[in-house]
């Protein structure tokens, strides 16, 4: 029966009949049938010719007896998952034929067996062979249409992975444009930041400048008049302009933890006690203030003046928060965080801290300000009414000094800042000894001061002051040619130098050198700027000390005097 049209190709049957003349029976009978055969020899010949081409196999009995089927039966193992060839095994009707055939177990060893005894009829054999043909045909369409799937399979992996792509390219677009956008939101915000410091710095520079600017004019105008009676007056508002510009330059370099920290062991309670006469009349009548210290609190290493700074820059913006009345609360509490507890505040380490804590019943914060108070330049102020450096500054000042901030704060309940200072082994500074120190070595100064700065003003006005107190002085404008007059010099009692200077020798590779040459110099470093060079809180040696700039004339004199006599007390005891 000729193959139906479309459809898959059978394959030729593959006829295998050792003896007498059944195979050229057999091939004649399907070839009149329009069905293809091919006769083979022997078992090895027929199982060469074995492919996925094949449609079936018919075989004679006596072809399988005493042969080995290993090789055969290894190789339909090896078929195509959609194959399975059919056979058609031609077998003997007697008793012991059928015995060995059983023997042979030809299902387990090809698979698809089928079994016709003979004599056998034309009828019989065509439909054995046509049922044959007709399950490999439906094998290969299985094949065909698994192979369409997978054809089908591909072209959907292909245009699911050109959409990936697609979806990929908007996707970086869209990131790239995320990224413009987020750039021109941050740039936008750095100019709003620049425009609120601007704002609030020219307001408050201005008011200064104007202060000293005028002063200074009124002074000139009544000396070139002759009349000296008001000068006094004149003065203190130029200093008092002066001391407000210094302050807030201080606070400028807080915030970014680049100011000149003099560390000095500190109680906390102390200090609190040393305040509260200017906290009370800093709030006023309406803000009750109250104290909750612990006793035996453990000292801290800080800045104290930095520290009364912080204080009060707290309790004014308390007062700021409080303006029908309230109540402030300033607290002390030796604190201990554990590993977990560090883990879960922000830039915090474990360890012991002292703790000062400034509360009140004001207004409170929403969640959205809390988050943004200790930023640069953020201020809930009206422009001109504010710098946003108050808050941005005790952070700095406390991240400087190794201790952290916390902040906590409910809108209608009030607000509280805890800061938290590292626990100092020793014992607190009275804060008496250097005053009474500098008292003294005031009143008999002598000794030799090399002073170094590029800038010739502050040069002078060092140069003249220590000249007054009774000093030797000797200048140089930067660091090699204070060497040069270094080595020249047979006694030096003191160094003053400035951090930052031209020549490639800053103030601290300039002490270096001295202490080279003269290993117990005494060193005090002047700086407007704490660079990499003092930021540390153990950079400063043993004899050394550090003053930032704008300093007071007197304060300078005392911090000279201190240094230097104490050092002549060290040599004579």
């Amino acid at each position: 029966m000729p193959e139906r049209l479309g459809a898959p190709p059978a394959g030729p049957v593959l006829i295998l009949t050792p003896t007498g003349r059944d195979a050229e029976g057999a091939a004649a009978l399907l070839s009149a049938e329009g069905i293809e055969s091919r006769i083979y020899p022997t078992l090895a010949a027929l199982r060469a010719a074995l492919d996925d081409t094949a449609g079936a196999v018919l075989l004679a009995d006596e072809a399988l007896f005493r042969a080995n089927l290993n090789a055969l039966a290894a190789h339909l193992a090896a078929q195509p998952p959609w194959s399975d060839l059919p056979f058609i095994v031609l077998t003997q009707a007697g008793i012991a034929d059928r015995r060995q055939m059983a023997e042979l177990n030809l299902p387990a060893k090809l698979g698809n067996v089928m079994f016709l005894e003979r004599p056998l009829n034309a009828l019989s054999l065509l439909s054995a062979v046509r049922s044959a043909l007709r399950a490999r045909r439906r094998q290969r369409q299985v094949r065909d249409h698994l192979a369409a799937q997978a054809e089908a399979a591909e072209h959907e992996a292909a245009r699911l992975e050109a959409r990936v792509r697609e979806r990929t390219a908007a996707l970086e677009k869209a990131e790239r444009e995320r990224q413009k956008v987020t750039m021109a939101l941050v740039q936008a915000q750095k100019m709003e930041a620049v425009g609120q410091l601007t704002g609030g710095l020219a307001h408050d520079f201005n008011n200064m400048l104007a202060a000293i600017a005028g002063s200074l004019e009124l002074l000139e105008i009544r000396l070139a008049q002759g009349r000296i009676e008001q000068l006094g007056r004149y003065i203190s508002l130029a200093q008092e302009g002066a001391q407000r510009a210094a302050a807030l330059t201080q606070r400028l370099l807080a915030f970014s933890r680049r100011q000149t920290l003099d560390p000095k062991p500190t109680s906390l309670n102390t200090l609190i006690a040393g305040m509260a006469e200017l906290i009370r009349s800093s709030l006023g009548s309406s803000i009750t203030v109250e104290t909750a210290l612990q006793k035996d609190l453990w000292p801290t290493l800080c800045d104290p003046h930095q520290l009364e700074n912080a204080l009060l820059n707290l309790c004014i913006n308390a007062r700021d928060a409080m303006p029908h009345g309230g109540q402030l609360t300033i607290g002390t509490e030796n604190a201990h965080l554990t590993p977990a507890q560090a883990a879960a505040l922000p830039e915090a380490k474990p360890g012991a801290y002292a703790m000062l804590c400034v509360s009140d019943t004001g207004c409170g914060m929403p969640p959205e300000v809390v988050a943004r108070v200790f930023d640069p330049f953020f201020t809930t102020k009206p422009l001109g009414q504010g710098t946003g450096l108050g808050l941005s500054m005790i952070y700095g000042f406390v991240q400087q000094s190794g201790g952290h901030v916390q902040i906590s704060s409910t809108v209608g309940r009030g607000t509280t800042v805890r800061l938290y200072l590292p626990r100092h082994d020793g014992a607190a500074d009275d804060g008496q000894r250097e005053g009474a120190t500098a008292t003294r070595a005031q009143a008999t100064a002598e000794g030799t001061v090399l002073v170094v700065d590029d800038e010739p003003s502050v040069r002078t006005l060092i140069s003249e002051v220590l000249t007054d107190l009774g000093y030797a002085v000797h200048v140089a404008w930067d660091g090699p040619s204070a060497l040069q007059i270094l080595s020249s010099l047979t006694a030096v009692d003191l160094l003053v130098t400035d951090v930052g200077m031209p020549g490639g020798m800053n103030g601290r590779q300039l002490a270096d050198a001295a202490r080279q040459q003269r290993p117990g110099l005494k060193i005090l470093f002047i700086t407007g700027y704490a660079d990499t060079v003092l930021s540390g809180r153990d950079l400063l040696g043993t004899g050394m000390a550090a003053m930032a700039k704008p300093f007071t004339i007197s304060g300078l004199a005392a911090k000279i005097c201190t240094m230097v006599g104490s050092g002549r007390v060290q040599e004579s005891g």
